[in-house]
C-alpha cells in the first residue's frame, strides 16, 4: 500500500491545519497513525486509529489533536488545533498490517510509510 499526505504548511501560533493521507489500496482491515519527527528528534507517534476505529493518542497532545479514517475513500486525517511551535515537524501517515487495532505508537510495528509532509508553526 502506497500512502501520500497532504495539508501541511505554515501556521501561527493557536493556529490550525488538517493533514489527510491518501491510500492505494484498501485500508479495511489495517491499524493506521500518525508519526512525526523533528530536525534531531526520534521519529514519535502522534495518534493511531484501528480498523474498527478504536484510537489512541499520545499523551503529550492534551486533547489538542483528533484522528479519523475513512475506509471506503481510503483516507486518514489528522485535525490538529491549538498548534504550538513545539510542533513543528515532519509528519508522517504509517500503516500496520500486522494489526487491526491496538494502542500501539512503535514505528517498528508500521510497515508502510508515506513520504511526509511538513508542519511549521512559527509567528
Amino acid at each position: 500500500v502506497q500512502l501520500v499526505e497532504s495539508g501541511g504548511g505554515l501556521v501561527q501560533p493557536g493556529g490550525s491545519l488538517r493533514l489527510s493521507c491518501a491510500a492505494s489500496d484498501n485500508i479495511y482491515s489495517y491499524l493506521m497513525a500518525w508519526f512525526r519527527q523533528a530536525p534531531g528528534k526520534e521519529r514519535e507517534g502522534v495518534a493511531n486509529i484501528g480498523a474498527n476505529g478504536h484510537i489512541t493518542y499520545a499523551e503529550f497532545l492534551k486533547g489538542r489533536f483528533t484522528i479519523s479514517r475513512d475506509n471506503d475513500l481510503r483516507t486518514m486525517s489528522l485535525q490538529m488545533n491549538s498548534l504550538e511551535p513545539e510542533d513543528s515537524a515532519m509528519y508522517y501517515c504509517a500503516l500496520s498490517r500486522r494489526y487491526y487495532m491496538g494502542d500501539t505508537l512503535r514505528t517498528a510495528d508500521f510497515d508502510s510509510w508515506g513520504q511526509g509532509t511538513q508542519v511549521t508553526v512559527s509567528s
